[in-house]
């Protein structure tokens, strides 16, 4: 057995800990795999999404096991939601003496479970590490370095993030697998060719529209950041699709800022299928999600990212993606340009078997 395992109570048991959307993307098919090696897995969900077009329907969708505890965490403050979580898990963790804790991404989902893990002396396992924005005002660069600082296996996405770890002085452990969700892209795309109806269904024709999102704090609890962003895609040459979050939602009503239904058609959150058809077949995407840009990269279609940086620098540094924030003007612009004339597409997160990679890793740091 591999000394990464520091419990005293040595266990072959993995826990595995997701709370947000993107989380239960990247776990489908890592938690097949681990299944398939005939390893013991065992699903926390800390209940941090909880709505069931952005939670339920994503188990269901991708045939992710039943989670075997539900935390119901819900939503609040960061540190009331994170300590929630931290207590939680540390209960959980206790009863069930795993050898290995996996983790997914930047959420506080992530971070609670490391935390746990580590003060109870379990080996940490970090899927998606090294990456960085360098805006520590943002909480996911908070809980991804945290994360990161206590992990035992480090698995990276691309070479940059295997090179941010490094400058950080962490270098045990690190495994470069790729990317994930690039697996997931790959898999379900072909799935959802097969059942996704949603572009019959809104009466879209491909490459005659825009597929937009929104849903981090830095644009959502900003007033003029919010409405900005709607201002222009209330401008934009072709309407726009727009999956609304809860959380956004809640803050256009409440600062009473409107979308132009003639332009940018509010639609609820869709499905895992759903989404990448819309994305598949968009004109360019607008976003401040980390995983829709390197989906919309995945397809080569044009990333407008409402945001001042990136953890994804691959996509931008090639041409695919435009840095514009939340500024009306830039946004409009971008979209207009597209993609560049000299934009290259290189395949910077591995070959679609990091899944396997990851399985194969831990089954050895396990077994």
């Amino acid at each position: 057995m591999s000394q990464i395992l520091k419990s005293s109570r040595k266990s072959a048991k993995i826990i595995t800990i997701v709370g947000a959307r993107p989380q239960f993307i990247k776990t489908a098919l890592v938690s097949k795999k681990l299944r398939q090696m005939g390893l013991h897995e065992v699903i926390i969900h800390t209940g941090q999404h909880y709505d069931y077009n952005i939670s339920s329907i994503f188990f269901d969708e991708l045939n992710i096991p039943e989670p075997d505890y539900h935390l119901r965490v819900g939503s609040g403050s960061h540190g009331k939601q994170t300590g929630l979580m931290l207590r939680r898990i540390e209960e959980v963790l206790s009863k069930e003496t795993p050898g290995i804790v996996l983790t997914y991404g930047d959420t506080n989902s992530t971070l609670s479970g490391a935390l746990a893990a580590s003060k109870l002396n379990i080996a940490v396992a970090h899927i998606e590490a090294g990456l960085r924005s360098f805006n520590r005002a943002m909480p996911e660069e908070i809980n991804r370095v945290l994360t990161d600082h206590v992990s035992d296996i480090l698995f990276c996405p691309t070479e940059t993030s295997v090179r941010n770890l490094a400058n950080e002085g962490i270098s045990k452990g690190v495994h470069l697998v790729g990317d994930v969700m690039y697996d997931s892209a790959l898999y379900y795309s072909k799935l959802a060719k097969k059942r996704s109806t949603t572009l019959d269904s809104l009466d879209l024709h491909p490459k005659r529209y825009f597929l937009a999102t929104i849903h981090r704090p830095q644009n959502t609890d900003s007033p003029d950041n919010l409405r900005n962003i709607i201002e222009a895609l209330n401008e934009l040459p072709m309407p726009t699709i727009l999956p609304l979050h809860p959380r956004t939602k809640r803050m256009m009503i409440r600062n009473n800022i409107s979308a132009n239904p003639s332009f940018c058609h509010l639609i609820p959150p869709v499905s895992y299928l759903d989404m990448l058809t819309l994305e598949r077949n968009a004109r360019a995407i607008l976003t401040d999600s980390g995983g829709v840009q390197k989906e919309a990269y995945f397809f080569k279609i044009p990333c407008i990212t409402l945001r001042n940086e990136t953890e994804w620098v691959e996509t931008v540094e090639s041409g695919w993606n435009v840095l514009v924030g939340a500024d009306k003007e830039k946004i409009v612009a971008a979209v207009q340009r597209g993609a560049s004339s000299s934009s290259t597409h290189k395949n910077f997160y591995g070959d679609g078997k990091s899944s396997d990679k990851i399985a194969g890793i831990i089954a050895e740091e396990i077994t």
